[in-house]
């Protein structure tokens, strides 16, 4: 293994002779200049691994130097040592994209720390977080053998995004594997749990979780205030490891007051689970209360034409008397044009906001190769909803509403997961076309693979005639007709669907946030 070659810049280099045999002595090769208009000429015929540059020089200043080297070569990292502890000095280096930055004196150990941070730090992070990992599996595998409740596997469910996030850009890409079959086994146990217990959360005499009809009234209702505008982003099909992609870029301008997951109403599909968040109603009521707005699975037009009718009408339910709006953004243009008028909403007491981008790109994966191979897996299918994010016309509407002194609300219908699995389903003409999820009469299929509701009445579903049954797709299987089985396979295999019972559809996040 070849030594670690480091520059160091310091127009009293002698007097640092100590610290130089040290790092000799630890097999580290040390060259050594006195000035930037040196060091510069120097890096010109040599290859870096790190600098270290004094700020306090004749000549050209460290910062001037810091500024000529990153044109050069901006990938090597550069270490600032000053004597100075002012303030501004500081900001400017780190502006200029310093590595680290040391106050003299320093001692060798600072240096050592600092060479281990920036040139060794990614296989050290990755040994500790292995072996934390190693640790935690023993305990989320004996966890998961006890867990009885939503808010457990909510927790549960949220140590292992954790660690997911934890593991993904380690070297180890075995300890990766091992998370995914852990997520896996989850889902197994999480489907046998809501098999068990969702019917019982409809009565009242059982405790029920935060669902999509019942998540206005409990949490969004208690944030509205006269005092202070409110605003309620609800990102169509946003898993809760997608909200920590991106909840860093949210906190440069939002403070955090409130975090939960509540549990999204089967089926998992946006028809039936926003329908339900605005209307403040499970399905077959919607149909019973609303039969002109509410739409069957077999019926023609759009599902999802009537958020804000439901809205207004359970805002009356509620007696609260409010001034609110309602926007659906379903493509960048209709995005621009709000984020360009937003000011004009600062007298609303509540703005609601749907969505729809990642709902289109988990549906386009389907559709579009490209996508198909730039989220070909949850990592990249965060890193990709992150990147839009960042240049989405949404984050114009966050920062306004920062600035106008928004509350901010976040929140989706659903999550979404990426099936592998086909599950061999057999339905008339009329049985509904959601790949995780079927409606219907007669319906054929694999017994362990899914959910069924043969009477949609315990469920609070609405049948679309007597006979009709509901089938939910488990962990990540998706339905596919025996017609053209192979074909269809390939097609959906490895693409995002949502409307079935995992973990990654069910336990969603809802997040409260008040204005730097």
């Amino acid at each position: 293994m070849s030594k670690i070659k480091i520059l160091w810049v310091d127009d009293e280099i002698d007097l640092l002779k100590p610290h130089i045999l040290f790092l000799e002595q630890k097999n580290y090769d040390v060259t050594k200049c006195q000035s930037g208009t040196e060091a510069l000429d120097i890096i010109d015929d040599n290859n870096f691994d790190i600098i270290f540059l004094d700020e306090n020089m004749p000549g050209l200043s460290g910062i001037e130097t810091l500024s000529e080297i990153k044109e050069k070569e901006d990938s090597i990292p550069v270490v600032m040592i000053t004597k100075s502890e002012e303030e501004y000095i500081m900001e400017e280096a780190i502006g200029s994209k310093i590595a680290d930055y040391l106050i003299k004196p320093v001692n060798p150990n600072q240096i050592l720390l600092s060479l281990k941070k920036n040139l060794d730090n990614s296989r050290l992070v990755s040994e500790k977080t292995t072996a934390n990992y190693q640790q935690e599996f023993r305990k989320i595998a004996m966890d998961m053998a006890m867990v009885n409740s939503y808010e457990e596997w909510s927790d549960l469910y949220q140590r292992l995004i954790y660690w997911e996030l934890q593991l993904e850009n380690i070297e180890d890409t075995g300890m990766f594997e091992i998370l995914e079959s852990q997520k896996v086994e989850a889902n197994s146990q999480f489907c046998k749990f809501i098999d068990k217990n969702y019917p019982d959360w409809f009565d009242k005499k059982n405790e029920a979780p935060i669902m999509s009809h019942t998540l206005f009234r409990e949490k969004v209702v208690p944030e509205i205030s006269k005092n202070q505008p409110t605003l309620l982003v609800v990102i169509d099909n946003l898993r809760y490891d997608q909200w920590k992609a991106f909840e860093p870029t949210i906190n440069n301008y939002y403070k955090k007051e409130q975090e939960i997951s509540y549990c999204s109403i089967l089926p998992t599909a946006t028809q039936y689970a926003r329908n339900s968040i605005f209307s403040g109603l499970m399905p077959s009521e919607m149909k019973k209360m609303h039969p002109d707005l509410w739409l069957d699975d077999t019926d023609e037009g759009g599902k999802n034409m009537h958020e804000n009718d439901f809205l207004t009408a359970q805002l009356k339910r509620l007696g609260m008397d409010i001034k609110h709006e309602y926007y659906k953004i379903t493509n960048e243009r209709s995005g621009k044009t709000l984020a360009a008028n937003f000011k004009g909403l600062k007298d609303n007491d509540l703005t609601v906001v749907v969505y729809n981008f990642v709902d289109m790109l988990s549906h386009s994966k389907t559709e579009m190769e490209v996508i198909k191979e730039l989220a070909s897996n949850d990592k990249s299918y965060r890193s990709l909803t992150q990147s839009w994010f960042r240049n989405s016309p949404l984050l114009e509407m966050i920062q306004q509403a920062q600035q106008l002194g928004f509350k901010l609300l976040i929140t989706t219908d659903h999550g979404t997961i990426n099936v592998k699995n086909p599950s061999k389903v057999i339905g008339d003409k009329n049985t509904s076309l959601n790949l995780r999820y079927k409606t219907g009469k007669s319906l054929t299929y694999e017994r362990k693979e899914v959910l069924e509701a043969t009477n949609p009445k315990e469920v609070h579903l609405p049948s679309i005639n007597m006979s009709s049954s509901f089938i939910f797709a488990k962990g990540d299987y998706f339905f596919a007709y025996p017609n053209n089985y192979n074909h269809y396979v390939g097609y959906y295999r490895n693409t995002y669907q949502h409307g079935g019972v995992s973990l990654e559809e069910m336990i969603i996040p809802f997040i409260v946030l008040n204005p730097r």
